[in-house]
């Protein structure tokens, strides 16, 4: 994606964001035509300055148009029921932030413990399912807090509900995808690309 894509869709998001924290209608909002192409996407808000996460929604699969996806995860952000929703007084501290997503790929190994060797660290996102229980964390998440490959896969169970451990199951199946960020540095401020320097 291009960089002047992803700072359109930083903007269409936090146009999203802004009307749903004032209880206003979504007006029309202009996208380029890629953005009609199925991508998933998810749209994170930081706290600002403090950088603690205020809401992260979106949808790993490309099951809607990229437009449909931004607009619709950035409505649900502003109400991750983790957090209280969002409130138009936090509007002017917060940042946002997008990911655009390329499909999920199952990771294949003989040997639950063969998976921190092929999980990178930066690059991969993981998605993880077990039974009923499914969770995900976005490329970046480990990054931000300086988690090697075996603790990003324990954090990916331990966000579907599970024990940390599950991950040495042989029933328990990982999914990577990858993602291009897109962030505003300061709010409504400058958009830039995400660099994550990908690492094992």
């Amino acid at each position: 994606m291009k960089n002047s894509e992803g700072e359109i869709a930083v903007h269409m998001a936090r146009e999203v964001v802004d009307a749903e924290a004032r209880g206003k209608e979504t007006g029309h909002l202009d996208a380029p035509g890629s953005f009609r192409e199925k991508r998933g996407a998810f749209v994170t808000l930081h706290t600002y300055p403090a950088n603690r996460l205020r809401g992260c929604i979106g949808f790993p699969e490309p099951v809607f148009s990229l437009a449909s996806a931004l607009v619709q995860a950035a409505q649900h952000a502003c109400h991750d029921p983790r957090f209280p929703d969002l409130d138009e007084s936090e509007l002017d501290s917060i940042i946002v932030e997008v990911s655009i997503l390329t499909p999920p790929k199952a990771v294949e190994v003989s040997d639950p413990r063969q998976l921190p060797e092929v999980v990178q660290v930066g690059v991969d996102g993981l998605i993880v399912e077990r039974g009923p229980y499914r969770g995900l964390l976005l490329p970046q998440v480990p990054m931000e807090w300086g988690w090697d490959a075996e603790e990003f896969l324990a954090q990916t169970c331990v966000k579907a509900g599970m024990s940390p451990d599950m991950w040495f199951d042989d029933q328990t199946r990982f999914y990577t995808f990858q993602a291009e960020v897109f962030s505003e540095e300061a709010p409504r401020g400058k958009v830039s690309r995400k660099e994550m320097g990908g690492c094992r």
